[in-house]
């Protein structure tokens, strides 16, 4: 696997995401890494995270499936590019449309592990097919189309 977490590379500024970001304090901070061809991130859920005791509230697969294909993306990009992630000018990617299946309920009482591979890859526009197993077992499937951050988005 990768070092470096895709989002610990992305600037201050484009860093508070909810879902991903290294400076949001309430928020999950996922990590995402390249394993080969395919990323994948671990997020274990808290208590909180709870649809109904002893399962996942969906929402929190949909959000970890949204910033683990958006940063998917990103790093693919760059990648595409033959550039460092976080090289300027950024690589950013926001998501377009995301889909998701919940195919079973999801245990909470232990980590998650998401799993994305790049489906098509055009400049601005990135597909990235995820999925989200526990004890060994898909519980959802998504997929995110991330277009390329408008700079009207970006820090100034």
């Amino acid at each position: 696997m990768s070092e470096q977490a895709f989002q610990d590379t992305y600037a201050d500024g484009l860093s508070h995401c909810y879902g991903c970001g290294r400076l949001n304090e309430h928020g999950l901070q996922l990590k995402s890494y390249w394993d080969g061809d395919e990323s994948v991130a671990v997020i274990t859920p808290q208590a909180y995270h709870t649809a109904v005791p002893g399962f996942v509230y969906g929402g929190l697969l949909a959000s970890i499936i949204d910033c683990h294909g958006t940063g998917t993306a990103s790093a693919a990009a760059y990648r595409a590019a033959g550039r460092a992630m976080g090289t300027s000018p950024p690589l950013r990617f926001v998501t377009a449309s995301l889909h998701v299946d919940f195919l079973r309920p999801t245990p909470i009482d232990g980590p998650l592990e998401v799993r994305g591979s790049v489906k098509e890859i055009k400049p601005r526009k990135i597909v990235v097919a995820a999925e989200v197993t526990a004890q060994g077992q898909v519980c959802a499937r998504g997929q995110v189309v991330a277009v390329l951050m408008p700079d009207s988005m970006l820090p100034k």
